[in-house]
């Protein structure tokens, strides 16, 4: 047998999620966390085992330890969907699993043996029998899943994601969003898997912070203002940059411009400052001008790691009546342990 023999082809694309507002009512929705990691189909057949991202690239060779866990469980064939995750100190790392994607093979091995990667499954495409499922209900899916975990005996590395049908359970998720959880997926029972189509749904619990203007940069090829490089104070007084807006309308960057230019002044950030080019940025796009800590705006986000906006924010108003020094990292949801959260969620 080999993987090219498996009822599915190898490039399937994951079914994707829509997000909307509001965790879904009626009957019919099965609920499961949206966990803060890789999404990743993987696959098996026989000897051989290859796991494939949304973008339909291959990340077998970034997590080897978890290629390593599936091709030693005792069933020989399957599909399964399901999201890539690591925790470091207790707490899910979205930053651990990007230092994955090293060019050598060594710094790879290194990484995985300090910080070894999960897999937590939520669906299954193809059963222990070999089996394509994409045209069954879900519930049957879920089944077929729960029966081939029961058979992989308990692999710490593998291991089911929670659902529920009760839309009060979800909601309460969502009040976890923050530390292991990105949000929460609503999915009909008796929806079939529909490859690379939006046929789920994706609710995420968006907050808002005070947050100081440190700095900002101009837009690529103009001297207008593109984005707000934003901060936020710790407990010793250092001003630390925690992400970015860049949802300024466009008639009101001339203006803005000028009254950022009229306030540039270093340092900007006290603490941790933006960082220089990587591999996702050319040089232009880490020029920063750093200002002084004058300037607060309440911006919304969906998501914290490393105690950064993993995502761009939303930039709601100004707030000229709050104090710089009012605007501390205790407005963020502290983190809580992972471990105990996969707990909590299993047990509810």
């Amino acid at each position: 047998m080999a993987l090219a023999d498996l009822p599915i082809p190898l490039d399937l694309p994951p079914m994707e999620a829509k997000l909307v507002d509001d965790v879904p009512e009626g009957p019919g929705w099965w609920f499961e966390p949206k966990w803060d990691g890789f999404r990743c189909l993987a696959f098996r057949d026989g000897g051989e085992v290859e796991l494939k991202s949304k973008s339909g690239k291959p990340l077998t060779r970034y997590f080897p330890e978890v290629a390593a866990a599936l091709a030693a469980l005792p069933v020989t064939r399957f599909v399964v969907d399901g999201e890539l995750t690591i925790a470091v100190g207790g707490e899910m790392s979205f930053d651990a699993l990007q230092m994955r994607l090293h060019p050598a093979e060594s710094r790879i091995r290194k990484l995985a043996g300090e910080t070894p990667a999960g897999l937590v499954l939520f669906d299954c495409l193809v059963d222990g029998k070999g089996r394509s499922l994409l045209k069954a209900p879900l519930h049957e899916r879920r089944a077929a899943l729960e029966a081939l975990i029961a058979r992989f005996g308990g692999d710490a590395d593998v291991r089911l994601s929670p659902g529920t049908e009760d839309p009060r359970t979800a909601c309460a998720w969502l009040d976890q969003v923050g530390a292991a959880l990105d949000g929460v997926i609503a999915k009909r029972l008796e929806g079939p898997y529909e490859p690379g189509e939006r046929a789920m749904l994706k609710i995420k619990r968006l907050r808002s912070a005070d947050c100081v203007v440190g700095g900002f940069r101009y837009e690529q090829a103009s001297r207008q203002v593109g984005s707000l490089l934003l901060g936020l104070y710790d407990e010793k007084g250092l001003l630390h940059h925690v992400g970015f807006t860049s949802t300024i309308p466009r008639a009101e960057r001339p203006a803005l411009t000028r009254r950022l230019e009229a306030l540039a002044e270093p340092p900007g950030f006290t603490g941790s400052a933006p960082g220089g080019p990587s591999r996702w940025s050319n040089e232009r796009s880490t020029e920063w001008t750093p200002l002084k800590p004058e300037l607060v705006v309440e911006v919304r986000y969906d998501h914290v790691t490393g105690e950064r906006f993993r995502h761009g924010t939303k930039l709601l108003r100004w707030r000229p009546d709050k104090a710089p020094r009012q605007c501390t990292f205790d407005q963020l949801t502290p983190p809580a342990s992972a471990e105990e959260l996969v707990k909590q969620l299993s047990a509810a």
